[in-house]
């Protein structure tokens, strides 16, 4: 046995004595050890060699095992060990001299953070640790953490190597993140990006939680650019040896996580850190009490990311398209709404490549052409080819005149008196005949058919919403579970088929109630169309806000159970009330029926990586606990002031000669069957959507036990035709899902987020670089007045649903970027609505207009210059929001 001395001499304290050999230290453990040497301010630390872990494994007997014994079994008997008495006693004393205090320890792998791999987060790191035997087990797991499956993909084929450990004193920081001395997106070298975060960094860095974003000159060193955000949450410890995250105090949401003054300090550092290595460096720090400390730093080993596109097509077109094309992603479908993830775009594209054509022919055109040039994607963003769309639609009658069709798609950022479609128009002749019979045929058997196929259509996604909570996924082998998906893929193709006739039926119907009002009712028609367009007592949107109101009715009368619901966390509170009694007969009785009704639902369900509320109910308890502590009737609500411009509008359209009323009236019935329709079978998609994301998710849990992904939030990184591959064949998965393609997924995707978000609309091509900033301190936001009424109230960010719906207040503004079906049942106790993004007939205008409540949408940048807490007048009529008292004054 070795004596305590030589054991000693096998754990260094950083920064003291002589330099040690990087083998003996590890990649970390030698970058903190030269920092620390340089003068940097680096907490203080001690590293347990590789000589220390190698000596353990002869101690302990497990150095014979590495070869023969898998790698789970091996981290296993590793974690399990006791650590030997002399070792544990060495490391002990080094705690102690230490000073005893909370520390991090973290692994230092003998690749690690090298010039061609940084091998960022395949090793573990256990933080927030104190006391004798915490340390051990954490120093165990820590030295297990060289043959985790995600580690041995990382390094593919290369030897393990081996690994030392640090142990350093816990920084329990009130700013964290990371700063890059290269900007990732332009590969520049005179601008630093600093991304920053309330609490620890490690939030930012697993992309757990929102963050400011600074553009830092380091001649100066000078804030060139920045993006506040709203920061809902922060990561932070919950329990000692847990980080979690919590809450960041509603005051601090809007505010900088950096001043002026810690950007240069940091810019300082990172020069010195720059100079001292010679190289371009990613280095994550932490600010507590004002004071910076360096954590670690990594040569940057990553490309900048090269899309430049200013086109939302993919591939090069003749000039006079590529400049002449009019683009759109306003009202394309709530599903669309906001930028998506690298998955989300790709099964974007998918649908577009696998779908749409179907959706095309289902509506009457009889050439759907070439579907490649259907959608477009930039920064993120889907967006419609509204030229081509209306070249194709231009097959069917009432489509033919293109104006009536893109007037409906275009935001105030295009004018439409320079714009000609540069695909022309449908040419006439024989073809034109064949697609106007085609049209007239299709248009016959769907008006016979529609209500027939809605049938079929509700009663398929119960039954497929039954059938895959009745299914294992994770007991399917690999040619199973393909098989499984396939048949979703299907249902997925068919529901978008069926819904898209009721879609653009509603849309026709509606041009045409639109055009004979004006003709024939004039200013009195506007009324008439408004109250037919947010006539929506039975659409599944708004009737879901009802239900979640009875829920909270029937709950408010069982003690038990709302004690359950309020004292829970949102995602706790299922498993408490099953394990309740009267919590089980709750949700039996009343969870259940509404989850197979409503489950489905989620916010921008193409968007995969979203969970749905069967998934995640969080957000529908926290609504109970809201609507049960208001005590209001849903029916008042929806009952609000009554607008007279509708009565008057009824009492014109009585005046109308009868044929006339009577072509209204079938045109009015029309519309809103089909909207009914629309609205019905919606549900059926968006559940054929939810079917795929399980499965997806599946094939996402499967990399995770196999080492390719790091947890499942990098599902979000995945390519969707990397998905059907995987599922297809036998390669191995670390072949399809290489390492590098996510990493440069991610790079690129959270570039986009950096960006100044695209316009709704455009013609040609947008670049960034002349996109128009807000100006600073702005107290009045011009948009677009999408629901009557003026309000003043207090305003309320809320960038997470989830995470923020019960913080929501009865009356409070609601301001956010935009929102989809699952935002409705805060509608219901808003006293306004207040969005970055938003048409007429986007969601949050409908909805606002059902429910009485004052609406201004396509503000541009309200959750950049509002703060929650400002007193804000609402005008819905002239579209103007405008901060009359902020919170700073309020509470001055």
């Amino acid at each position: 046995m070795a004596t305590k001395t030589s054991v000693k001499r096998q754990i260094l304290v950083l920064g003291a004595g002589d330099v040690p050999p990087a083998a003996l230290l590890g990649g970390k453990a030698t970058r903190l050890d030269e920092m620390l040497r340089a003068g940097l301010p680096v907490p203080p630390a001690f590293c347990l060699t590789t000589a220390l872990f190698e000596r353990f494994l002869r101690e302990t007997g497990l150095d014979a095992d590495i070869a023969g014994t898998e790698p789970a079994k091996l981290r296993e008997r590793i974690v399990a060990a006791d650590v030997p008495d002399g070792i544990a006693a060495a490391i002990l004393e080094a705690y102690g001299d230490l000073g005893r205090p909370r520390v991090a320890v973290r692994s230092s792998a003998s690749a690690e953070d090298s010039a061609s791999h940084s091998f960022a987060g395949q090793h573990d790191t256990v933080l927030d640790t104190a006391g004798d035997g915490a340390l051990l087990d954490a120093v165990k797991v820590c030295w297990a953490s060289l043959w985790t499956d995600r580690a041995a993909a990382y390094r593919d084929a290369s030897h393990a190597g081996s690994i030392a450990v640090v142990v350093q004193q816990m920084v329990h920081a009130d700013t964290g993140g990371v700063l890059f001395t290269r900007d990732p997106v332009s590969g520049r070298t005179d601008r630093f990006v600093v991304e920053a975060c309330w609490g620890l960094g490690e939030g930012l860095v697993a992309g757990k939680v929102t963050s400011d974003f600074f553009l830092v000159d380091p001649a100066g060193p000078e804030v060139v650019d920045q993006k506040i955000r709203y920061k809902v949450t922060k990561c932070a410890p919950v329990e000692p040896g847990t980080v979690g995250l919590v809450k960041v105090d509603a005051a601090a949401r809007n505010t900088p996580c950096l001043m002026p003054a810690e950007l240069a300090e940091l810019a300082g550092l990172a020069v010195r850190v720059r100079d001292h290595y010679g190289a371009e460096q990613d280095i994550e720090w932490a600010v507590r009490d004002g004071r910076p400390y360096l954590l670690q730093t990594r040569p940057i080993t990553t490309t900048p990311v090269r899309d430049r596109r200013t086109s939302p097509y993919l591939h090069p077109q003749p000039e006079a398209v590529q400049r002449g094309t009019l683009w759109s992603r306003m009202d394309i479908g709530e599903i669309f709404t906001g930028g998506l993830s690298p998955l989300g775009q790709s099964f974007a594209q998918y649908y577009q490549h696998n779908v749409h054509r179907g959706c095309a022919v289902s509506t009457g055109v009889r050439d759907p052409g070439d579907m490649s040039l259907h959608m477009g994607y930039l920064q993120g963003h889907v967006y419609l080819n509204i030229s081509y769309t209306a070249y194709m639609l231009g097959q069917c009658l009432p489509t033919k005149d293109q104006s009536r069709f893109t007037s409906r798609f275009v935001s105030e950022e295009v004018d439409l008196d320079a714009y000609e479609n540069p695909f022309g128009t449908w040419p006439g002749g024989v073809e034109e005949l064949k697609a106007a019979g085609f049209w007239l045929r299709t248009s016959i058997a769907e008006l016979r058919n529609m209500k027939k196929r809605a049938r079929r259509m509700v009663r398929s996604r119960f039954y497929e919403f039954d059938r895959a909570q009745g299914i294992d996924l994770t007991r399917l082998d690999r040619p199973e579970l393909k098989a499984e998906l396939a048949r979703r893929l299907a249902y997925f193709h068919d529901m978008h088929v069926g819904y898209m006739p009721y879609y653009m039926n509603a849309f026709g119907f509606y041009g045409v109630l639109e055009a004979m009002c004006g003709a024939w009712l004039g200013r009195e028609g506007a009324g008439l169309r408004n109250r037919i367009k947010t006539d929506m007592s039975s659409l599944r949107t708004v009737e879901s806000a009802r239900e979640i109101w009875a829920l909270a009715q029937v709950a408010r009368r069982d003690d038990r159970v709302m004690e359950i619901i309020r004292g829970g966390a949102g995602a706790d509170v299922p498993a408490l009330l099953r394990a309740d009694e009267a919590g089980r007969a709750f949700w039996d009785a009343h969870m259940v029926p509404f989850l197979r009704e409503n489950g489905t639902r989620g916010r921008q369900e193409m968007e995969l990586t979203h969970p749905r509320w069967i998934d995640d109910p969080s957000y529908v308890f926290q609504m109970i606990r809201r609507y049960a502590d208001e005590g209001f009737s849903i029916d008042d609500v929806l009952d609000r002031a009554h607008d007279p411009g509708e009565d008057a509008a009824g009492e014109a359209l009585l005046r109308l000669p009868a044929p006339k009323r009577r072509a209204i009236e079938q045109v009015m019935s029309l519309y809103e069957t089909c909207s009914r329709l629309r609205e019905t079978t919606r549900m059926s998609m968006i559940t054929s959507i939810w079917l795929v994301r399980r499965a997806v998710y599946e094939v996402g849990r499967r990399l995770v036990a196999a080492g390719v992904l790091r947890s499942l939030d990098e599902v979000a990184d995945l390519d969707f035709a990397d998905v059907l591959e995987y599922l297809a064949g036998d390669r191995d998965a670390r072949e399809v899902f290489s390492r590098a393609k996510l990493e440069e997924a991610r790079r690129t995707f959270q570039g986009y987020a950096r960006l100044p978000e695209p316009p709704l609309s455009l013609v040609g091509e947008w670049d960034v670089t002349e996109a128009v900033r807000p100006a600073p301190g702005g107290v009045r936001l011009e948009g677009l007045g999408a629901s009557p009424g003026r309000v003043v109230g207090r305003a309320r960010i809320i960038e997470d649903l989830v995470w923020q719906a019960d913080e929501f207040q009865v009356g409070e503004v609601l301001v956010t970027r935009f929102t989809d079906a699952s935002w409705t049942p805060l509608f219901a106790i808003a006293g306004a609505v207040v969005t970055d993004i938003g048409s007429m007939l986007s969601h949050s205008s409908i909805v606002s207009r059902e429910f009485r409540v004052p609406s201004v949408v396509n503000t541009k940048h309200a959750t950049q210059t509002i703060k929650t807490g400002d007193l804000v007048t609402v005008d819905g009529d002239r579209g103007v929001v405008e901060v009359v008292e902020t919170d700073e004054r309020k509470n001055g």
